[in-house]
């Protein structure tokens, strides 16, 4: 897979969105000219500046499924043959949500997920602005199973846990916009442990910028000699990132917690 580390310019009218769009599609792009990838990831609201600035300006910012940006990621997914999952505001009968579409290898729409945890401290102001969602997305590629989610969700175990265990996901697509306020110094423990309580990939990817960065992607075990993989702290960096199912098989063999789990806690007394 690609995961796009990029820089989100001010964005506070859609003229300047597109323009945006219309950058990052060329940067992805060339990207795959030189390198094949068989999924493109990008992160939480990568169309529009994270910023109250932005979110004032929603009536103009966000977008539906069938709008320019989908129609800009869905032209690139089939000149490259390259699955899309991106972020972006989504407006819906008056209603905005912190989204992130997924479209199949042939530009077609495959599912919209749409955060179900809205972030309110530091700098995040989204109760003020958007709706949560209230679904899942799970979608397969070549015989492995993803779900995007979107940042605040890793900090709330149990949708880790359900989509590992009940949805049988083999990867986490983590898609933020990590600002360096008080939580920041905390986020890659969250992924960390995520990753290995349910022996699985996370892709957690981060805005570039001053304030941002950092992003980090963690195999199903992390220790001296399968360490995750860092991003650069700052700067825009498009990796290719690679997903290996003998791994996870071998790593649930290994350290056995998850067959190790009771039915039922509940009843515990």
């Amino acid at each position: 897979m690609l995961a796009c580390q990029v820089s989100i310019p001010v964005t506070d009218n859609a003229a300047q969105r597109d323009e945006h769009v219309d950058r990052l599609a060329v940067k992805i792009s060339e990207a795959l000219s030189s390198h094949n990838a068989e999924l493109v990831v990008l992160p939480e609201l990568c169309t529009i500046d994270y910023s109250r600035a932005s979110f004032d300006h929603l009536a103009n910012l966000a977008e539906t499924l069938d709008g320019r940006t989908v129609s800009v990621m869905a032209a690139l997914a089939k000149k490259y043959s390259s699955a899309m999952v991106f972020g972006m505001p989504r407006q819906d009968q008056g209603h905005y949500f912190i989204s992130q579409v997924v479209l199949d290898a042939a530009g077609e729409l495959l599912g919209c997920y749409d955060k179900l945890h809205i972030c309110q401290y530091g700098a995040s102001m989204e109760k003020e602005y958007f709706q949560r969602g209230n679904n899942t997305t799970v979608f397969e590629l070549r015989g492995f199973r993803f779900a995007p989610i979107i940042c605040y969700d890793i900090r709330i175990p149990e949708l880790s846990r359900t989509l590992a265990i009940d949805q049988n996901v083999h990867c986490i697509l983590h898609c933020g916009a990590y600002f360096r306020d008080e939580s920041f110094a905390t986020w890659h423990s969250f992924v960390t442990t995520r990753a290995m309580e349910n022996q699985l990939y996370i892709v957690s990817l981060n805005r570039a910028g001053k304030c941002y960065g950092d992003s980090i992607f963690c195999p199903p075990w992390v220790d001296q000699n399968h360490p995750a993989e860092l991003f650069d702290p700052h700067r825009e960096e498009l990796r290719f990132l690679q997903i290996n199912r003998q791994r996870m098989v071998q790593v649930r063999a290994e350290y056995t917690f998850l067959a190790d789990r009771l039915p039922d806690y509940a009843v515990l007394t």
